[in-house]
Protein backbone atom coordinates (compact mmCIF):
# COMPACT_ATOMS: atom_id res chain seq x y z
CA UNK A 1 0.00 0.00 0.00
CA UNK A 2 1.83 3.07 -1.28
CA UNK A 3 1.22 6.41 0.40
CA UNK A 4 0.79 9.37 -1.97
CA UNK A 5 0.29 12.96 -0.76
CA UNK A 6 -3.12 14.28 -1.76
CA UNK A 7 -1.67 17.67 -2.63
CA UNK A 8 0.67 16.31 -5.32
CA UNK A 9 -1.22 15.81 -8.61
CA UNK A 10 1.86 14.54 -10.44
CA UNK A 11 2.45 11.73 -7.98
CA UNK A 12 -1.26 10.84 -7.96
CA UNK A 13 -1.29 10.61 -11.75
CA UNK A 14 1.73 8.30 -11.93
CA UNK A 15 1.45 6.18 -8.76
CA UNK A 16 -0.21 3.15 -10.36
CA UNK A 17 2.44 2.67 -13.05
CA UNK A 18 4.85 1.28 -10.45
CA UNK A 19 2.53 -1.65 -9.71
CA UNK A 20 1.50 -1.29 -6.06
CA UNK A 21 -1.40 -3.46 -4.98
CA UNK A 22 -2.98 -0.47 -3.27
CA UNK A 23 -2.58 3.30 -3.42
CA UNK A 24 -3.44 5.43 -0.41
CA UNK A 25 -4.07 9.07 -1.28
CA UNK A 26 -3.44 11.08 1.87
CA UNK A 27 -5.50 14.04 3.03
CA UNK A 28 -4.21 13.97 6.60
CA UNK A 29 -0.61 14.26 7.82
CA UNK A 30 1.08 15.04 4.49
CA UNK A 31 -1.24 18.00 3.80
CA UNK A 32 -0.95 21.30 5.65
CA UNK A 33 -4.01 23.02 7.11
CA UNK A 34 -3.87 25.69 4.43
CA UNK A 35 -4.01 23.05 1.67
CA UNK A 36 -6.76 20.77 3.05
CA UNK A 37 -9.58 22.01 0.81
CA UNK A 38 -7.43 22.15 -2.31
CA UNK A 39 -6.06 18.65 -1.69
CA UNK A 40 -9.57 17.26 -1.22
CA UNK A 41 -10.55 18.62 -4.64
CA UNK A 42 -7.39 17.20 -6.21
CA UNK A 43 -8.05 13.76 -4.75
CA UNK A 44 -11.68 13.86 -5.87
CA UNK A 45 -10.65 14.71 -9.43
CA UNK A 46 -7.91 12.05 -9.43
CA UNK A 47 -10.36 9.34 -8.42
CA UNK A 48 -12.87 10.49 -11.01
CA UNK A 49 -10.53 11.02 -13.94
CA UNK A 50 -7.49 8.72 -13.64
CA UNK A 51 -7.78 5.08 -14.72
CA UNK A 52 -6.06 3.21 -11.89
CA UNK A 53 -7.09 -0.15 -13.35
CA UNK A 54 -7.38 -2.92 -10.77
CA UNK A 55 -5.31 -1.06 -8.17
CA UNK A 56 -7.17 -0.73 -4.89
CA UNK A 57 -7.76 2.95 -4.10
CA UNK A 58 -7.68 4.10 -0.47
CA UNK A 59 -7.98 7.62 0.89
CA UNK A 60 -6.79 8.57 4.36
CA UNK A 61 -9.22 11.21 5.55
CA UNK A 62 -8.80 13.70 8.37
CA UNK A 63 -10.41 12.75 11.70
CA UNK A 64 -14.13 13.44 11.90
CA UNK A 65 -13.40 15.60 14.95
CA UNK A 66 -11.67 18.15 12.68
CA UNK A 67 -13.41 20.62 10.36
CA UNK A 68 -12.22 18.58 7.38
CA UNK A 69 -13.22 14.98 8.10
CA UNK A 70 -16.85 14.96 7.00
CA UNK A 71 -16.06 16.96 3.88
CA UNK A 72 -13.38 14.40 3.06
CA UNK A 73 -15.84 11.52 3.44
CA UNK A 74 -18.40 13.20 1.21
CA UNK A 75 -15.88 13.91 -1.53
CA UNK A 76 -14.11 10.56 -1.69
CA UNK A 77 -17.27 8.43 -1.41
CA UNK A 78 -18.88 10.42 -4.23
CA UNK A 79 -15.68 9.92 -6.24
CA UNK A 80 -16.00 6.13 -5.85
CA UNK A 81 -13.08 5.34 -3.54
CA UNK A 82 -12.71 1.66 -2.60
CA UNK A 83 -11.63 2.16 1.01
CA UNK A 84 -11.76 5.06 3.47
CA UNK A 85 -8.83 4.91 5.88
CA UNK A 86 -9.66 6.31 9.30
CA UNK A 87 -6.62 7.78 11.09
CA UNK A 88 -5.82 7.60 14.79
CA UNK A 89 -8.66 5.20 15.58
CA UNK A 90 -9.06 4.55 19.29
CA UNK A 91 -12.62 3.23 19.82
CA UNK A 92 -15.32 1.24 18.08
CA UNK A 93 -17.68 4.23 18.40
CA UNK A 94 -15.41 6.25 16.12
CA UNK A 95 -15.70 3.53 13.49
CA UNK A 96 -19.48 3.49 13.78
CA UNK A 97 -19.56 7.27 13.43
CA UNK A 98 -17.54 7.01 10.21
CA UNK A 99 -19.80 4.23 8.96
CA UNK A 100 -22.86 6.43 9.45
CA UNK A 101 -21.21 9.27 7.52
CA UNK A 102 -20.31 6.95 4.65
CA UNK A 103 -23.81 5.49 4.47
CA UNK A 104 -25.36 8.96 4.41
CA UNK A 105 -23.34 9.88 1.34
CA UNK A 106 -23.89 6.49 -0.33
CA UNK A 107 -27.66 6.77 0.07
CA UNK A 108 -27.53 10.24 -1.42
CA UNK A 109 -25.86 8.92 -4.58
CA UNK A 110 -27.70 5.59 -4.65
CA UNK A 111 -24.98 3.04 -3.83
CA UNK A 112 -25.40 1.93 -0.20
CA UNK A 113 -22.85 -0.55 1.11
CA UNK A 114 -20.19 0.03 -1.55
CA UNK A 115 -17.40 1.65 0.47
CA UNK A 116 -15.11 -0.25 2.83
CA UNK A 117 -13.27 1.00 5.92
CA UNK A 118 -9.69 0.59 7.10
CA UNK A 119 -8.80 1.72 10.62
CA UNK A 120 -5.32 2.96 11.49
CA UNK A 121 -4.32 2.20 15.06
CA UNK A 122 -1.84 4.77 16.30
CA UNK A 123 -2.03 4.93 20.10
CA UNK A 124 -1.91 2.76 23.21
CA UNK A 125 -5.70 3.05 23.58
CA UNK A 126 -6.17 1.97 19.98
CA UNK A 127 -4.04 -1.13 20.58
CA UNK A 128 -5.99 -1.97 23.74
CA UNK A 129 -9.23 -1.68 21.75
CA UNK A 130 -7.93 -3.36 18.58
CA UNK A 131 -10.45 -6.23 18.48
CA UNK A 132 -13.41 -3.96 19.22
CA UNK A 133 -12.26 -1.65 16.42
CA UNK A 134 -11.77 -4.58 14.03
CA UNK A 135 -15.31 -5.83 14.63
CA UNK A 136 -17.11 -2.48 14.83
CA UNK A 137 -18.44 -2.55 11.26
CA UNK A 138 -19.17 -5.05 8.51
CA UNK A 139 -17.42 -2.60 6.20
CA UNK A 140 -14.12 -3.08 8.03
CA UNK A 141 -11.67 -4.70 5.59
CA UNK A 142 -8.50 -4.23 7.62
CA UNK A 143 -6.63 -2.55 10.44
CA UNK A 144 -3.21 -0.96 10.14
CA UNK A 145 -0.44 0.17 12.44
CA UNK A 146 0.66 3.81 12.39
CA UNK A 147 4.02 3.61 14.12
CA UNK A 148 5.11 7.23 14.34
CA UNK A 149 2.11 8.45 16.33
CA UNK A 150 2.06 5.22 18.34
CA UNK A 151 5.72 5.58 19.35
CA UNK A 152 5.15 9.20 20.34
CA UNK A 153 2.11 8.16 22.37
CA UNK A 154 4.26 5.62 24.21
CA UNK A 155 6.82 8.38 24.89
CA UNK A 156 9.51 6.48 23.01
CA UNK A 157 10.98 6.56 19.49
CA UNK A 158 11.39 4.29 16.49
CA UNK A 159 14.41 1.99 16.52
CA UNK A 160 15.88 -0.13 13.69
CA UNK A 161 14.97 -3.34 15.51
CA UNK A 162 11.40 -2.23 16.21
CA UNK A 163 11.21 -3.62 19.77
CA UNK A 164 8.90 -0.76 20.74
CA UNK A 165 6.37 -1.91 18.10
CA UNK A 166 6.33 -5.65 18.82
CA UNK A 167 3.33 -5.69 21.19
CA UNK A 168 1.28 -3.45 18.89
CA UNK A 169 2.13 -5.53 15.84
CA UNK A 170 1.25 -8.82 17.51
CA UNK A 171 -1.96 -7.38 18.95
CA UNK A 172 -3.08 -6.01 15.59
CA UNK A 173 -2.42 -9.32 13.83
CA UNK A 174 -4.32 -11.29 16.48
CA UNK A 175 -7.25 -8.84 16.43
CA UNK A 176 -7.44 -8.95 12.64
CA UNK A 177 -7.36 -12.74 12.52
CA UNK A 178 -10.01 -13.01 15.25
CA UNK A 179 -12.20 -10.58 13.28
CA UNK A 180 -11.56 -12.27 9.93
CA UNK A 181 -10.10 -9.16 8.27
CA UNK A 182 -6.70 -8.09 6.92
CA UNK A 183 -3.84 -6.36 8.74
CA UNK A 184 -1.19 -4.00 7.37
CA UNK A 185 2.11 -2.88 8.83
CA UNK A 186 3.44 0.65 9.11
CA UNK A 187 5.86 2.51 6.84
CA UNK A 188 9.65 2.48 7.00
CA UNK A 189 10.88 5.92 6.03
CA UNK A 190 14.68 5.55 5.67
CA UNK A 191 15.09 5.00 1.94
CA UNK A 192 18.87 4.83 2.31
CA UNK A 193 18.71 1.66 4.41
CA UNK A 194 17.05 -0.99 2.27
CA UNK A 195 18.66 -3.82 4.23
CA UNK A 196 16.86 -2.85 7.43
CA UNK A 197 13.68 -2.32 5.43
CA UNK A 198 13.94 -5.85 4.01
CA UNK A 199 14.50 -7.25 7.50
CA UNK A 200 11.42 -5.41 8.75
CA UNK A 201 9.31 -6.76 5.88
CA UNK A 202 10.52 -10.28 6.68
CA UNK A 203 9.61 -9.74 10.33
CA UNK A 204 6.08 -8.57 9.65
CA UNK A 205 5.53 -11.45 7.23
CA UNK A 206 6.67 -13.84 9.97
CA UNK A 207 4.28 -12.18 12.44
CA UNK A 208 1.39 -12.77 10.03
CA UNK A 209 0.71 -9.40 8.41
CA UNK A 210 -0.96 -9.32 5.00
CA UNK A 211 1.01 -6.39 3.66
CA UNK A 212 3.30 -3.44 4.20
CA UNK A 213 2.72 0.28 3.88
CA UNK A 214 5.38 2.06 1.81
CA UNK A 215 6.32 5.62 0.89
CA UNK A 216 8.40 5.11 -2.26
CA UNK A 217 8.14 2.95 -5.41
CA UNK A 218 11.65 1.59 -4.70
CA UNK A 219 10.20 -0.33 -1.77
CA UNK A 220 7.62 -2.25 -3.81
CA UNK A 221 10.09 -4.79 -5.22
CA UNK A 222 11.41 -5.69 -1.77
CA UNK A 223 7.93 -6.27 -0.34
CA UNK A 224 6.94 -8.39 -3.33
CA UNK A 225 10.13 -10.46 -3.11
CA UNK A 226 9.64 -11.21 0.58
CA UNK A 227 5.94 -12.06 0.35
CA UNK A 228 6.10 -14.06 -2.89
CA UNK A 229 6.49 -17.82 -2.29
CA UNK A 230 9.50 -19.62 -3.76
CA UNK A 231 9.17 -22.39 -6.34
CA UNK A 232 10.04 -24.90 -3.62
CA UNK A 233 7.33 -23.57 -1.33
CA UNK A 234 4.76 -23.64 -4.13
CA UNK A 235 5.65 -27.21 -5.08
CA UNK A 236 5.34 -28.32 -1.46
CA UNK A 237 1.97 -26.60 -1.14
CA UNK A 238 0.69 -28.17 -4.35
CA UNK A 239 1.79 -31.61 -3.13
CA UNK A 240 0.01 -31.20 0.21
CA UNK A 241 -3.25 -29.98 -1.34
CA UNK A 242 -3.17 -32.74 -3.97
CA UNK A 243 -2.65 -35.34 -1.24
CA UNK A 244 -5.58 -33.98 0.76
CA UNK A 245 -7.89 -34.08 -2.26
CA UNK A 246 -6.75 -37.59 -3.15
CA UNK A 247 -7.44 -38.78 0.39
CA UNK A 248 -10.88 -37.15 0.37
CA UNK A 249 -11.71 -38.81 -2.95
CA UNK A 250 -10.79 -42.19 -1.45
CA UNK A 251 -12.74 -41.52 1.72
CA UNK A 252 -9.61 -41.62 3.84
CA UNK A 253 -9.11 -39.36 6.84
CA UNK A 254 -5.38 -40.02 7.07
CA UNK A 255 -2.99 -38.07 4.86
CA UNK A 256 0.76 -38.48 4.61
CA UNK A 257 3.22 -36.52 2.48
CA UNK A 258 6.83 -37.68 2.24
CA UNK A 259 6.32 -39.87 5.27
CA UNK A 260 4.90 -37.08 7.44
CA UNK A 261 1.33 -36.81 8.65
CA UNK A 262 -0.55 -33.79 7.33
CA UNK A 263 -3.05 -32.09 9.63
CA UNK A 264 -5.34 -29.12 9.14
CA UNK A 265 -2.85 -26.35 10.09
CA UNK A 266 -0.42 -27.67 7.48
CA UNK A 267 -3.17 -27.54 4.86
CA UNK A 268 -4.10 -23.97 5.84
CA UNK A 269 -0.49 -22.87 5.37
CA UNK A 270 -0.37 -24.62 2.00
CA UNK A 271 -3.54 -22.86 0.88
CA UNK A 272 -2.07 -19.53 1.99
CA UNK A 273 1.07 -20.20 -0.07
CA UNK A 274 -0.99 -20.92 -3.17
CA UNK A 275 -3.12 -17.80 -2.60
CA UNK A 276 0.01 -15.66 -2.41
CA UNK A 277 1.38 -17.26 -5.57
CA UNK A 278 -1.86 -16.47 -7.38
CA UNK A 279 -1.80 -12.88 -6.08
CA UNK A 280 1.79 -12.52 -7.28
CA UNK A 281 0.83 -13.75 -10.74
CA UNK A 282 3.11 -16.78 -10.58
CA UNK A 283 0.28 -19.22 -11.14
CA UNK A 284 -3.29 -18.82 -12.42
CA UNK A 285 -6.29 -19.71 -10.34
CA UNK A 286 -6.99 -22.54 -12.78
CA UNK A 287 -3.53 -23.96 -12.06
CA UNK A 288 -3.87 -24.06 -8.30
CA UNK A 289 -3.33 -27.81 -8.38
Amino acid sequence: MMFVPGNNPGMMADAHIYGPDSIMLDLEDSVTMAEKDAARLLVYNALKSIDYGSTEMVVRINPLSTPYGRKDVEAVVKAGVDVVRMPKTETADEVRELEAEILKVEEEIGCPGRTQIMAAIESALGVVNAYEIATASKRMMGIALGAEDYSANLKTQRTPGGAELLLARETIVVAARAAGIACFDTVYSNLDDMDTFRAEVQLIKTLGFDGKSIINPRQIEVVNEVFTPTEKEILKARTIIAAIRDAQAKGSGVVSVNGKMVDRPVVIRAERTIALAVAAGIIDKEEMI
